[in-house]
């Protein structure tokens, strides 16, 4: 579980082959100035995407990490676009003594959104079209993560009933253009998006178990 505030910026150092031999690939991350140490075994959000990680070692560059990513998560999310020099957002889990100051994350990127446009300037803006069957999740002043950052959607338009068309924007203050990869969003990016999961939780059981009248599995 994390917050979606994202607490450093590190870069790809490269991408190798996975370590079982598979289509999976081994992402290799410096971690920059975090000053955060991870064991193996723990969980680091990047860009959005919760990993393990695998290995730790350290070089005259300083601390590297390696994760690995499988097949799925890298057909699913922005992570098999990476390449060495990419930027990443990272953010370690939670613990009992995290701060609460963005809003429940779980790591699970949903699908793949596309940057619409980008208005900069001091309403800075950037307008995201997200798969549509994640429409239905995304609310006015609701929660949104976009690359592993916790953001409240300003503005939206729903599209057609199942989503098609619909786009949602963000607005970003000089803080969040500073402390994370988003600055550099262009028209045409692909972004990691994970809902809010209360409103994915309310929506699913409207959708499946409400009953007009009474209680029990809609039919």
């Amino acid at each position: 579980m994390f917050t979606g505030l994202v607490q450093a910026v590190g870069r790809v150092e490269g991408i190798e082959p996975s370590s079982s031999g598979g289509r999976g690939r081994r992402v290799l991350i410096r971690p920059g100035g975090w000053d955060h140490r991870p064991d193996i075994g723990d969980s680091i959000a990047i860009n959005g995407c919760c990993l393990t990680v695998a290995a730790v070692s350290s070089d005259v560059s300083g601390p590297l990490w390696a994760f690995d990513a499988v097949p799925e998560t890298l057909a699913k999310t922005t992570l098999g676009s990476l390449g060495p020099g990419s930027g990443v957002n990272l953010e370690h889990a939670v613990t009992a003594s995290t701060l609460m100051g963005g809003h429940f994350v779980q790591g699970h990127v949903e699908g793949v959104g596309e940057v619409l446009q980008v208005q900069t300037g001091e309403d800075w803006r950037a307008r995201i079209q997200p798969p549509p069957g994640l429409m239905a999740f995304i609310t006015p002043k609701g929660s949104v993560t976009v690359e592993g950052v916790s953001l409240t959607v300003a503005e939206l338009d729903p599209g057609d009933a199942e989503g098609v068309g619909g786009w949602f924007e963000i607005a970003l203050i000089p803080t969040t253009l500073d402390k994370t990869t988003l600055g550099d969003l262009r028209p045409g990016a692909g972004v990691n998006i994970e809902t809010d999961m209360v409103a994915r939780a309310a929506i699913h059981w409207a959708r499946h178990y409400f009953r007009p009248g009474g209680a029990g599995p809609a039919r």
